[in-house]
């Protein structure tokens, strides 16, 4: 399908359109699924082997299905506003026909592959067409992708730096055009930290908001959400990600609620609490500055902003005892040889975990219900409180943290994200501007348990002054 000779309409960009664009031009049969997943592949392809955001493309199902989706708007049969639409599913994510090789070679590809996990069922369900499985360090286990089966992922805004991780190739895949819809995973920050290095919007939900299947060696601070392009996007997308599966026990009620309802209401009114940092770390001076910038618009736009000191004593050990106790359950189903194909920087995090008690990992827990209940007490003053996303912006690959090559300690430079996996509240990070290399910097939004929808208004109320750009891609 293409445009009418003589349309007025402007050109589509098939590969950054964004979901109510696609959607209208499939219902005017101005525009097939199939040209925008062609022009998707196409992208995937010419952005490879300079970025290296794919785990896994498969032209021949992603064409079908989106010949499946054509035949539906043809007939006027669409399943809903994501069918056609161009997605992708994070290698940690199980996807029936796609293996699931979660950045390792301990993971044997000659499987069955024949289940979804729960998310991707449910995009599956609306017609979603999937252009790839995206790239993630082993087992999701750091804040940068790279992994001994993929190799390194690289950002689009300069190839010499990291893109975060571990949802890095999720990002990648967003910011390059390959997908509007892009599933990631945080249990640590693994969506807000490539969505704060590459520029784009990602939304960890509440905790048990999208259900997953099978559970997560790293339990309850594990979390699956959504990367986008546009706030709008992702809001769209929970609609039906949070939708329910009764393989997950962990999973909250169904919220039957369209998180598109009150996106729009604007930022009047909401009481904000501004932390500059958590726990007094130093924040790099432009990503400050930046930050500061953002808040100021909150209040520019009828927001009640009061700065805050926001400290969470012991976050930073809790989450140590909680993630590495979570990677050592995980090593300890495999053989010993599988294990030796393991990064050094998951071996030394699993060797960690095995060093901590069961009144350690129950003493971690106990910490986390009173953290949780800080947090609680103070969204009793506050709707929403905002930090940057990282104190950093986006630094050269192969090194696991700036300034630090070999270094296994990813959290040391990401605390302000895993404080709200400990705690299981929405947390999303929004572009809102860059430093002075022309990096993008992160501002962090965050709400109290069950506040998803609050969430996704702020900053859809801050996207609408301070729209996302998106990186100027040679390809």
């Amino acid at each position: 399908m293409t445009y009418p000779a003589g349309s007025s309409t402007p050109p589509i960009d098939l590969c950054t359109a964004d979901v109510a664009t696609l959607a209208a031009a499939y219902a005017a049969r101005a525009l097939s699924p199939v040209e925008v997943a062609q022009a998707c592949l196409d992208r995937a392809r010419a952005v490879q082997p300079t970025l290296n955001p794919c785990a896994f493309i498969d032209d021949e199902t992603t064409l079908a299905a989106a010949r499946q989706s054509e035949a539906r708007w043809m007939r006027q049969a669409a399943l809903g506003p994501l069918d056609g639409v161009p997605a992708t599913i994070k290698d940690l994510l199980l996807s029936a026909g796609w293996p699931t090789l979660r950045g390792s070679r301990a993971i044997d590809p000659d499987q069955p592959w024949d289940e979804d996990s729960p998310p991707v069922a449910r995009l599956r369900e609306a017609g979603a067409v999937f252009i790839a499985k995206t790239t993630t360090p082993e087992f999701g286990h750091k804040g940068v992708t790279e992994s001994p089966l993929a190799g390194i992922t690289r950002n689009p805004w300069y190839p010499e730096v990291t893109p975060g991780g571990s949802s890095g190739g999720a990002a990648v895949a967003a910011a390059a055009g390959i997908a509007a819809l892009n599933l990631g995973t945080d249990g640590g920050g693994s969506i807000r930290i490539p969505a704060s290095f590459t520029g784009i919007f990602g939304l960890k939900p509440s905790f048990g908001r999208v259900p997953s299947w099978p559970p997560s060696p790293f339990a309850r601070l594990a979390h699956v959400g959504p990367m986008t392009r546009t706030v709008t996007d992702a809001a769209l997308m929970l609609n039906a990600i949070a939708r329910p599966d009764w393989r997950d026990w962990y999973a909250q009620p169904y919220p039957a609620q369209d998180f598109t309802t009150h996106l729009n209401a604007g930022l009047k009114g909401l009481r904000i609490g501004y932390a500059p940092t958590i726990n007094d770390e130093v924040v790099d001076e432009d990503v400050a500055a930046a930050v500061a910038a953002a808040v100021a618009v909150f209040g520019n736009e009828g927001a009640v902003v009061e700065r805050i000191d926001l400290a969470l004593p012991d976050a930073r050990r809790m989450f140590q005892i909680l993630w590495t106790t979570g990677a050592a359950v995980m090593a300890a189903g495999m053989s010993e040889d599988q294990r030796r194909h393991f990064d050094r920087s998951l071996g030394a995090a699993i060797a960690i975990g095995q060093g901590f008690s069961a009144v350690d990992l129950g003493t971690a827990e106990f910490k986390r219900a009173a953290l949780a209940r800080v947090m609680a007490e103070l969204h009793q003053r506050y709707d929403l409180i905002l930090t940057p996303s990282l104190p950093v912006t986006a630094f050269t690959t192969g090194q696991n943290q700036p300034g630090q090559a070999g270094s296994t300690e990813w959290n040391d430079w990401t605390p302000f994200s895993y404080p709200f996996n400990l705690t299981g509240q929405p947390a999303a990070s929004i572009p809102c501007g860059f430093d002075r290399d022309g990096l993008p910097v992160g501002l962090q939004i965050v709400g109290p348990v069950g506040a998803d929808a609050l969430v996704l208004r702020a900053a859809r109320g801050y996207e609408r002054v301070c729209p996302i750009a998106l990186p100027p891609l040679d390809i």
